[in-house]
């Protein structure tokens, strides 16, 4: 199976200061890892290929720096990676996100399934993978749960949709954004990490003039239609009370507080 992961590199911590101008996350000089819900993707990847024989190829979009999310992913088996990296997809919402991998994943060649984490820690909208999908005119699932079937032509998936379990089955090439319980990633591997170090990088990276058939319009700050007007980091409040008494005296203190602040 030719078999394509995209993952992001997301902050490794939730104290990230937000651009006033652009609305966007301030990601120079901060900690980054590999997205958590891309490690399923990766694995399913793995163990889909071990199975089945083919080939695990990586592609993210990020600033330069998120080379090192895509080298994580050769440590772990992948055979090759992309990084989509140009000052012209930068501050790229949902659309102009989902495009510019769409484009990358074309110019990558044939494939006959693309793996989504659910969701992204940094963004959690969870449409990425979708929209990309709708973009390439192929077959998509989401909160997939478990690989039940796998021929030449078709794949059979278990959905998640939190009252139920759905069974679907999909034409490939098609689009899975796989949930976290699916399985348990396997961790990088020295071994490998020594041999990709050794053969040398082969995370290759596209700029915009090197997209072919990308439009400037859709991407980036310019090609998003939804625009931030304000976000900011949630109040912090360490302020406490302490209330001392008999039950009868804790009740009373407490509705008298509640309403107070009108709460009741």
């Amino acid at each position: 199976m030719e078999i394509i992961v995209c993952v992001k590199q997301v902050p490794g911590t939730s104290q990230v200061e937000v651009d006033p101008v652009t609305g966007v996350l301030k990601r120079d000089g901060v900690d980054s890892k590999l997205n958590p819900y891309d490690l399923f993707a990766l694995e399913l990847a793995y163990s889909l290929c071990e199975k089945y024989g083919g080939r695990v190829r990586t592609l993210s979009m990020g600033p330069p720096q998120a080379k090192a999310a895509l080298l994580e992913t050769l440590y772990m088996g992948a055979d090759s990676a992309v990084l989509l990296s140009d000052r012209k997809f930068a501050g790229a919402d949902v659309a102009a996100t989902s495009y510019t991998l769409k484009c990358g994943i074309e110019q990558m060649g044939e494939y006959d399934l693309i793996l989504c984490g659910k969701q992204t820690t940094d963004g959690d909208t969870a449409q990425v993978g979708p929209e990309m999908a709708e973009m390439l005119g192929i077959e998509h699932a989401a909160n997939v749960c478990e690989i039940l079937e796998v021929t030449d032509k078709e794949i059979t998936v278990c959905l998640n949709l939190d009252d139920k379990l759905q069974f679907q089955r999909m034409q490939l090439p098609c689009l899975l954004s796989v949930e976290k319980d699916i399985n348990t990633p396997r961790l990088p591997s020295y071994k490998r990490m020594c041999k990709v170090n050794a053969d040398g990088e082969r995370v290759a990276v596209l700029t915009f003039e090197e997209l072919s058939g990308a439009e400037l319009a859709r991407c980036g700050l310019k090609g998003s239609p939804t625009q931030v007007e304000r976000i900011f980091p949630p109040e912090k409040n360490a302020d406490k009370q302490m209330l001392h008494g008999s039950s009868a005296q804790l009740s009373d203190a407490l509705g008298a507080l509640l309403k107070e602040r009108k709460f009741i």
